[in-house]
């Protein structure tokens, strides 16, 4: 995400204001109330795993739910200030996504250390994804949704999307798919369970975040390097409040995230 001048990130502009499909669908959803045991957030980058899902996360993580981040760039590219430079921008946003985590809950990071804007869905990253998904093993993995055309959605953000439903499907369940994983590294074949995708056009499932949307404000707040003044008494915080809120309209409770959901072949 880039900050923009004099205010929030184009990523948070677009998480505060109501926009997207995701946010607009009325009740019928599918409620999920179990958290798995453990879940995996897939994004391209920082911020933006918050941004998605930092709510579902934030309350799954208090039940007990084992978190991993996997950050596919290093957020590289994410400044409008034209005196901000590529060596200094990426430490800082290392910095605000490690103090986010922490804010959620999340137990691990993972950083493949791809270039922002550069993202490729080749073979290189979907090993890279193939491996963390073999090593954390999660029965849910959270990503965006390469298949959004409601409006604009960021290339990093489609390649993610598509490398992650390959790799969860059929990739790390085949164990002659990147063999040496297993003969040379140790890791095991895994089956994910589900895949939810955020930014959806065609949300399908519903989590209520009533107890949870604060941590997701807080979460972003560290992010100070994208979300200048996001804070609790903010407008652009009431303006995530408010998305939040209209997500659950028809639901008997104050706050949603919604996501469409894949079930993997077992």
């Amino acid at each position: 995400m880039t900050q923009q001048p004099g205010g929030m990130g184009a990523g948070a502009a677009r998480a505060a204001m109501a926009g997207d499909a995701s946010a607009q669908h009325g009740a019928g959803l599918e409620l999920i109330t179990e958290a798995p045991e453990r879940a995996m957030v897939i994004f391209a980058h920082p911020d933006d795993a918050e941004i998605g899902a930092g709510a579902t996360v934030a309350k799954w993580a208090r039940a007990g739910c084992e978190i991993t981040y996997v950050q596919c760039t290093t957020g590289s590219s994410g400044s409008n200030d034209r005196s901000m430079t590529t060596a200094a921008i990426v430490p800082i946003r290392a910095a605000e996504q490690k103090a986010a985590a922490d804010t959620i809950g999340v137990k691990s990071i993972e950083v493949l250390d791809h270039q922002d804007g550069w993202l490729d869905p080749d073979r290189v990253f979907l090993e890279e994804l193939v491996r963390v998904i073999r090593r954390h093993r999660p029965d849910v993995v959270f990503a965006h949704d390469p298949e959004r055309y409601s409006g604009f959605n960021h290339r990093d953000h489609r390649a993610v999307g598509i490398t992650a439903k390959d790799a969860i499907y059929p990739y790390a369940r085949d164990h002659l798919h990147f063999p040496d994983q297993i003969t040379a590294e140790g890791l095991e074949t895994w089956k994910v369970k589900h895949l939810f995708m955020w930014g959806t056009d065609q949300p399908d499932v519903i989590v209520d975040v009533t107890d949870s949307l604060e941590i997701k404000v807080e979460a972003l707040f560290k992010h100070e390097s994208q979300i200048g003044g996001l804070a609790t008494n903010t407008d652009a915080a009431t303006r995530l409040r408010t998305r939040a809120k209209d997500a659950a309209a028809g639901y008997e409770f104050e706050y949603a995230e919604t996501f469409r959901r894949l079930t993997a072949r077992r």
